[in-house]
């Protein structure tokens, strides 16, 4: 079967701006659904590239996200998720987006279309073979990407990539691509809505997987989650209470004397 952009097929509805709320929100929520059922049918090509993300980050090597508009952004978003609630350094996993970070707020003009500028980003953090690089595009054709993924190949680094359309470019440079198929978007070629949510439920697999294979929760807590707000510090309480069986109290005077959730809870029962 040859390349076909179905993100920028006719959307199934029509006359949108003769619908009232009610049916518009109708419309997008039957079409959410459709991501949702989307992902669900590349579960195990989205397993395939988190058991090597796992095995470089064993050998100390980093997920790096590439990535333009949307896509970029989702990237950056997830990467930026892992530090506070996996508790790991800033660089285990690294976001990047075409256009840099003025790009994510603002459109940054023909960004997406240097081929030769994520090289140069990647480059930036001395890239090596035992990092791996995830290449972002619900198109499957963004040059920012699909050059990036190849001269990453070309030296020797494994690739990765979440696409919304079939064998589109981006899949013929990645050693571990997946094909999300969510089909036309609720408005033509809006690619932020249904193929963003595929993406973004992607993303939050191959990190929270990812972390929980490396050890970073206990049972199904954050143990390792940093303390940055009250909230945070307020559930870091309920799970040592909950865990050691000690009342508030004693919580907190632990956390304070151990800084976090698994330090306290591995000093009590040493």
């Amino acid at each position: 079967m040859g390349f076909v952009k179905t993100t920028e097929k006719d959307s199934n509805h029509i006359d949108l701006e003769q619908k009232n709320i009610a049916q518009l929100l109708s419309g997008i929520h039957q079409e959410d659904q459709n991501a949702v059922k989307a992902v669900g049918k590349v579960l195990d090509k989205i397993e395939a590239l988190i058991d090597v993300v796992v095995t470089q980050q064993k050998l100390g090597g980093r997920l790096f996200y590439i990535g333009a508009g949307t896509s970029g952004r989702l990237g950056v978003l997830d990467a930026s998720e892992c530090p506070p609630t996996f508790g790991t350094d800033q660089d285990r996993v690294i976001g990047l987006i075409a256009g840099g970070d003025h790009a994510l707020r603002n459109a940054v003009e023909n960004a997406e279309d240097d081929p030769h500028q994520a090289w140069e980003d990647l480059s930036v953090y001395t890239i090596t073979p035992k990092d791996i690089v995830v290449g972002i595009a619900a198109s499957g054709t963004t040059p920012y990407v699909v050059a990036g993924l190849h001269d990453c190949q070309a030296n020797g680094i494994k690739t990765g990539s979440v696409s919304c359309n079939q064998n589109s470019p981006l899949s013929e440079v990645s050693d571990f691509p997946i094909e999300v198929i969510v089909g036309p978007e609720f408005v033509t070629g809006s690619s932020r809505m249904k193929a963003g949510t595929a993406q973004k439920l992607i993303l939050n697999m191959i990190t929270t997987a990812t972390m929980i294979q490396l050890g970073h929760v206990k049972g199904n807590k954050m143990v390792d989650m940093k303390l940055s707000n009250k909230k945070l510090v307020g559930r870091a309480e309920s799970m040592i209470m909950e865990e050691l069986n000690v009342s508030l109290d004693e919580a907190k005077q632990l956390l304070e004397i151990h800084g976090n959730v698994r330090n306290t809870i591995n000093a009590a029962k040493s």
